[in-house]
């Protein structure tokens, strides 16, 4: 493999980060137009922490900014891992790094893996994937091969052009539907899940915001855990349901503070000298994932379904706040 003779190093430094958590990137292939595959290994050549379909790493980027990418390889693999990353023409920078600078040989910041995302026992899956929403499907659909459990794929994009990894899943043949949009138009969401909920199918879905908000449209009345989605952005939030200041107690800590409601959670307990991790700050990545051992969370995230918010036991403190008015954390 390939490797730059004077690679960029990416400063990893902070309270957020671990002093070897750096892997070096070994292969960079485009997978399609405005998207790239990178391969990352350990600069040591030492085994990675395992993961199973649906996780996330972070990539921590020279000009401090940090994303959230899928694993999207073998996970078998215990020695690299592979992410796809769509260049974001509105975004902030950070797809843009990526495909622009980033080079092999470079060695990044990297945390994780974690996983908001599993694939939970079925005896059959529909898989829809919208653009660069294929990427956490990939090992999923690797998984249930593996398992000789049934499955189907419906992949839309705006072109097949730029519709990443089609070659890899070429060898599933036809269990793989692809819709481009400018030869089919939108994809048929109505007569797919209509058929997967006349069955026992659990159905995976992860692209674009218009995307998930037609398939649930069509879903609103599955049952819960039927229909399992990740987001790349937050959801809409109404406002908060307590708009007083609330007490919390960090329970390891033995502090007790004051959240304003101009206050994050997140921001009012680092305020207070408790270091806590955090990536996205908008309730999508769930690195701020923190047990709740009292109170009512007001869950504003975009990654708990119904039942896990019901159970109360846990929420991510960049979004999310309090009902009650005391709250009690494990921190």
């Amino acid at each position: 493999m390939p490797i730059s003779p004077a690679p960029h190093v990416v400063s990893v430094e902070g309270p957020d980060v671990l002093a070897d958590s750096t892997l070096r990137v070994t292969a960079k292939e485009p997978m399609s137009e405005g998207v790239v595959a990178l391969t990352l290994h350990h600069p040591e050549g030492r085994r990675l922490p395992d993961w199973a379909p649906g996780a996330h790493i972070d990539l921590m980027l020279a000009s401090g900014v940090t994303r959230q990418y899928s694993l999207s390889g073998d996970r078998w693999d215990p020695y690299s891992y592979r992410i796809g990353v769509l260049r974001e023409t509105a975004g902030r920078g950070g797809s843009a790094y990526v495909h622009d600078v980033l080079e092999v040989g470079d060695v990044v910041g990297v945390g994780g893996p974690r996983n908001n995302f599993p694939l939970v026992p079925a005896p059959q899956y529909l898989f829809i994937a919208g653009g660069i929403g294929i990427t956490p499907l990939i090992p999923m659909i690797a998984q249930a091969e593996l398992m000789g459990i049934e499955w189907t794929l419906l992949y839309g994009g705006r072109t097949r052009s730029s519709m990443a990894f089609l070659g890899e899943l070429s060898r599933y043949g036809d269990r793989v539907v692809v819709a481009p949009q400018d030869e089919v138009g939108l994809l048929d969401l109505p007569t797919w899940l209509t058929a997967a909920g006349a069955s026992e199918t659990k159905v995976y879905v992860c692209g674009p915001e218009p995307l998930l908000n037609a398939v649930e449209r069509c879903c609103q009345q599955w049952p819960v855990g039927k229909l399992r989605m990740e987001r790349f952005v937050p959801k809409e939030q109404c406002a908060p349901v307590r708009t007083k200041s609330f007490e919390l107690e960090l329970a390891r800590s033995a502090i007790t503070i004051t959240v304003s409601p101009q206050a994050s959670v997140l921001d009012a307990v680092q305020k207070a000298g408790v270091n806590v991790l955090s990536s996205c700050r908008e309730g999508t990545c769930g690195t701020c994932e923190t047990t709740v051992l009292a109170g009512e969370p007001d869950h504003r995230d975009s990654i708990l379904d119904d039942a896990e918010r019901d159970s109360a036991d846990c929420m991510f403190i960049c979004v999310s706040r309090s009902c009650s008015d005391r709250l009690v954390l494990d921190l």
